[in-house]
């Protein structure tokens, strides 16, 4: 059974910024097999909003942008979000990827910030970085 997951935004802004890393990677098996990506329209939002506004740093047209936005909601699951739970976590941006994972119910929300998502496995959620996350389920192998 593929996991079910949600994807921050710090993590798609590090896998814009290069395609060394596993947070590349992780952008790079959206849409394969491996897992299922969750996202709604406030987490898109902030994932235009925070990529747009580094565009120059990451080399990127906002035109370039829009297309790997539009690439990544093509290859997810939309999810509506009906309830809150905040506040939950010291962060409200992080609390609105809470809820989805929540409402998607994800397996793991994939993050470099582990310690701005503590205490959400009482939501039957982990908070994992990529590269643990790809090494837990063997995504490191050959890339597409």
């Amino acid at each position: 059974m593929r996991p079910a997951i949600v994807i921050d935004t710090n993590v798609v802004i590090a896998g814009l910024r290069s395609p060394r890393g596993a947070s590349f990677r992780v952008l790079e098996l959206i849409g394969s097999d491996a897992f299922a990506v969750n996202v709604s329209v406030p987490l898109v939002l902030e994932y235009e909003a925070t990529a747009k506004k580094q565009a120059r740093t990451l080399g990127l047209t906002h035109a370039e942008i829009d297309t790997v936005l539009d690439y990544i909601c093509s290859e997810s699951s939309h999810r509506e979000i009906y309830y809150l739970w905040r506040p939950f976590l010291r962060d409200p941006k992080d609390d609105l990827v809470l809820e989805l994972a929540v409402e998607s119910e994800a397996d793991f929300i994939v993050t470099h910030n582990l310690r701005d998502f503590s205490g959400v496995n009482r939501f039957g959620v982990e908070a994992v970085a990529p590269r643990d996350f790809l090494g837990r389920h063997n995504f490191f192998r050959a890339r597409k």
